[in-house]
């Protein structure tokens, strides 16, 4: 059976003069903000209370765009102890112009001192201006949503069902005093 020469550009005509007459759904960006995902990755934000730096975020960044500098701080002991040191953090920066946005050094922080922002309106008109010290990454702290809530139907992670055990192990077999000490027969 034959076709008609030109059916698919007729049909192709037909779709331009449907979408024509529609209206355009286009939101005007700065006027009308975009409704983003509940966890969405924008920035990463530094909650400088956790960081003990420790500088893992540092070491495994593949791009090397953190940039840490701290110094060595002695407290005085109480009570006639050793003098305890501890780090203070002095510099804490991120080229973002370098961030590749992988969310290593998120990961790796053992301590959760740093946080994906929903925040995306950082540019800036020069590139040098683009590494942000902690100031700023602690502003962006404060746009972190809250973490979801765990759902009721998951099984329990592995380490609170061990600890459920060995608590009702412990509840079940009574204990009539403390254990035998060495060369004691109980």
């Amino acid at each position: 059976m034959g076709r008609l020469p030109g059916g698919g550009l007729a049909k192709g005509l037909a779709v331009t003069l449907r979408t024509m007459t529609r209206r355009s759904i286009t939101r005007q960006y700065p006027e009308v903000q975009p409704d983003l995902p509940p966890r969405s990755r924008g920035v990463i934000a530094l909650f400088e209370e956790n960081c003990t730096v420790c500088m893992l975020c540092a070491r495994e960044c593949p791009d090397w765009c953190i940039y840490i500098d701290s110094h060595k701080e002695t407290l005085p002991a109480e009570g006639g102890g050793r003098p305890r040191t501890r780090n203070v953090l002095d510099r804490f920066a991120i080229d973002f112009a370098l961030c590749m946005y992988c969310g290593i050094c998120i990961e790796v922080c053992p301590f959760d001192a740093l946080f994906w922002s929903p925040e995306f309106e950082y540019a800036e008109y020069d590139i040098a201006e683009l590494t942000h010290e902690k100031e700023r990454l602690r502003e962006w702290m404060w746009t972190v949503p809250p973490p979801q809530a765990h759902d009721p139907s998951a099984e329990p992670p592995k380490e609170v069902a061990a600890a459920e055990k060995a608590a009702a192990r412990a509840a079940r077999s009574p204990r009539t005093g403390p254990p035998p000490g060495p060369g004691e027969r109980g």
